[in-house]
């Protein structure tokens, strides 16, 4: 079957996207703030579940602001404790979704939390638009919870 010129595009779109996303998450490895907040939009549409005990995780909507909440989740976890691994990496035109398992150690309370997660992401016009992210609140809660 010849390669039409609107599946050279929707790969092109996708090519696109898993550069970015790849982009993203080499700054994250390095902590490279400037970076992330150059990766996000100035508008992003931002989930994470609100969880009052969580002091990293709260609304965002700009760019510099979700670059933010990784400076804020460094903070407040003790570095060498803190894993995260990737073992889904899916692309469908501009939407990717990534699926793993991450762990940390909360400074404040000395206390694990670990869970598995899904990011969804949507990369428009090279830019991230769209961070929707679902975890285990509940480790991360009662590893913030000091009882």
């Amino acid at each position: 079957m010849p390669v039409t010129s609107a599946d050279t595009t929707t790969r092109s779109v996708a090519d696109s996207t898993r550069h970015v996303v790849e982009e993203f998450l080499a700054a994250r490895i390095a902590g490279d703030v400037e970076r992330l907040v150059a990766l996000f939009a100035d508008d992003v549409d931002w989930m994470l579940a609100e969880n009052p005990v969580v002091p990293w995780i709260r609304p965002r909507s700009t760019g510099a602001e979700c670059a933010a909440q990784f400076t804020e989740l460094a903070a407040h976890t003790v570095a060498e404790d803190s894993r995260a691994s990737v073992d889904t990496f899916l692309v469908d035109g501009t939407d990717a979704v990534l699926m793993g398992h991450l762990s940390g150690t909360v400074h404040a309370t000395g206390k694990s939390f670990e869970g598995p997660f899904a990011l969804r992401l949507t990369v428009e016009g090279g830019r991230i638009t769209r961070h929707h992210l679902y975890e285990n609140s509940v480790s991360i809660a009662e590893a913030c919870t000091l009882s």
